[in-house]
């Protein structure tokens, strides 16, 4: 008899701090802006087809820091917020947990020379699948460039972690992927292949840019944990005629497999190069202590700084300022566990409150409505907070 197996929702259940790794999922959000370049690169392009490739790298790179990083970030308590500024990198940003059933967090860039915005709302809907388990990034996600009245919009591709129960951990992301300029109606279709068998896929991407009638004008390749090239499309395609590219494997269905998920080997640890392709992106080197470190990049590393200048600067709802996450930082696993035990029933006990109330719940900085592109449900910013007038925050520490 052919039993179908179900996934398990995850959202609303307690998971112990050893499986964390000592940020919020607010400052995992902010990791979209490590490449904040490849945005500034689409500024400096006169010509739409190459900003969307370097918006369509942009897109691919947001999701490269998760490469290795098996910790999971901390649920976001309803109300707390981050904040991070990197005036070398040439922009701010602020986040919100704007809601906690479901978890919503809600975040909005801005370049410091006001050249582009970058915003969206993400909903992590986790699954359990016995061996592993699955993370889809409901929301959509906008860029904006004010300069060429441009706005862009996608959503990010699902991750997978294997072998939470036994065995090594490994990451793969995949899905499609669309990237669609709102003016010219050119789209970037990109597709995160799953590992496929013996691993012969594993982190690849592939897509291509299509003009505004609808012809694909070039294609983009490379692996979401290394890089991105471009070539012409009828290059990439002679390519893989003359038997040179892989061919795509049929994979599994995550957790379809009785067996331990092996972590796939891939063939090569570099990409195979088509000739005429030129680079879009390369990521940063990690830090060489690293593996010690969460598998953190450089600038994960930095995001839970807390500088004597911020003090009395940022709001009491900062997750910096969260004793679990800063407890855990320390080293001290014991103690991140009962503040983090505390918080949680702190935080029960508070929307058990207004649940009874006529009270409701309001959110600071952002406020719900429509995305204004594309019409979906999305959380927009409301502005004031780089006013540094905080009244009447919720005591959620």
């Amino acid at each position: 008899m052919y039993i179908k197996k179900q996934s398990t929702e995850l959202s609303k259940i307690t998971m112990p701090v050893i499986f964390n790794e000592p940020l919020s999922f607010l400052q995992r959000l902010t990791e979209y802006m490590e490449h904040t370049y490849l945005i500034h690169q689409a500024n400096a392009s006169s010509d739409s087809i190459e900003r969307m490739k370097c918006v369509a790298a942009f897109a691919v790179s947001a999701v490269a820091s998760q490469w290795e990083r098996t910790g999971k970030p901390f649920n976001p308590l309803l109300g707390e917020t981050y904040e991070l500024v990197r005036e070398d990198l040439g922009f701010r940003l602020i986040s919100e947990q704007v809601s906690h059933h479901p978890p919503v967090s809600a975040f909005h860039a801005e370049g410091l020379k006001k050249d582009f915005v970058f915003h969206g709302s993400i909903y992590p809907k986790l699954k359990f699948w016995g061996k592993s388990v699955e993370a889809e990034p409901k929301g959509i996600i906008t860029l904006e460039l004010p300069r060429y009245n441009e706005a862009y919009t996608w959503t990010n591709p699902t991750c997978c972690v294997h072998n939470i129960i036994v065995g090594q951990l490994w990451i793969e992301q995949y899905g499609n992927v669309e990237v669609l300029n709102h003016k010219t109606g050119e789209r970037c279709c990109l597709n995160f292949k799953p590992c496929g068998l013996f691993g012969k896929e594993l982190h690849k991407v592939e897509g291509y840019i299509l003009d505004k009638s609808k012809k694909k004008v070039c294609s983009l390749y490379g692996k979401w944990t290394e890089c991105m090239y471009i070539v012409d499309y009828a290059a990439l395609e002679a390519h893989k005629r003359s038997g040179k590219g892989t061919a795509e494997k049929k994979s599994s269905k995550p957790g379809s497999r009785e067996e331990v998920e092996e972590i796939p080997l891939p063939e090569a640890d570099t990409v195979e190069v088509i000739p005429g392709s030129y680079l879009l992106w390369r990521i940063a080197p990690r830090p060489v202590n690293s593996t010690e470190m969460y598998s953190f990049t450089s600038f994960a590393m930095q995001l839970n700084e807390l500088d004597k200048d911020m003090d009395g600067l940022i709001p009491k709802t900062d997750c910096r300022l969260r004793p679990d996450i800063r407890a855990m930082e320390n080293g001290d696993i014991d103690l991140a566990s009962e503040e983090k035990k505390r918080l949680e029933e702190k935080q029960r006990a508070a929307c058990k409150t207004y649940s009874k109330s006529d009270d409701e719940w309001k959110t600071k900085w952002f406020q719900q409505g429509q995305n204004p592109h594309n019409g979906s449900q999305d959380w927009l910013f409301s502005t004031g907070y780089w006013n540094r007038n905080y009244p009447l925050l919720p005591d959620i520490y």
